[in-house]
């Protein structure tokens, strides 16, 4: 007897996890960005007293490394040097009277800055 049952790999998980209120900001931006922008992509540049700092920019161009997340309002892109810093990390959009910004849970960060605008791994 032959056997025929087929194992099925499940695609990878995202580095990081995009809530609804995020996707819903992603939306919003590109619905909104100038010409030419393919998405909207994360990087950690070098700044800030702790060392790195999340950045969120539209990008024009897909690039080899960067991950890529298809959203229902756009395409999020993760700079592939900065994926490493950013595993498991949940990215939230948060709006109160005060304050509106991208707000990240890494449990890659081993500290932050008192202003809370960079983190170290």
């Amino acid at each position: 007897m032959t056997d025929t049952t087929t194992t099925t790999r499940a695609a990878p998980k995202a580095a990081v996890t995009l809530t609804p209120s995020a996707e819903a900001r992603i939306a919003e931006l590109m619905a909104k960005a100038p010409e030419g922008a393919i998405g909207v992509k994360l990087s950690t540049p070098r700044r800030g007293c702790s060392g790195l700092a999340y950045s969120v920019d539209y990008v024009t161009t897909e690039a080899k490394f960067d991950e890529k997340i298809v959203t229902p309002g756009g395409v999020f892109y993760i700079d592939g040097a900065s994926v490493l810093y950013l595993v498991g990390s949940i990215m939230d959009w948060r709006e109160d009277d005060f304050t509106a910004g991208f707000v990240f849970e890494n449990p890659n960060a081993k500290g932050a800055c008192g202003c809370g605008e960079s983190f170290m791994v």
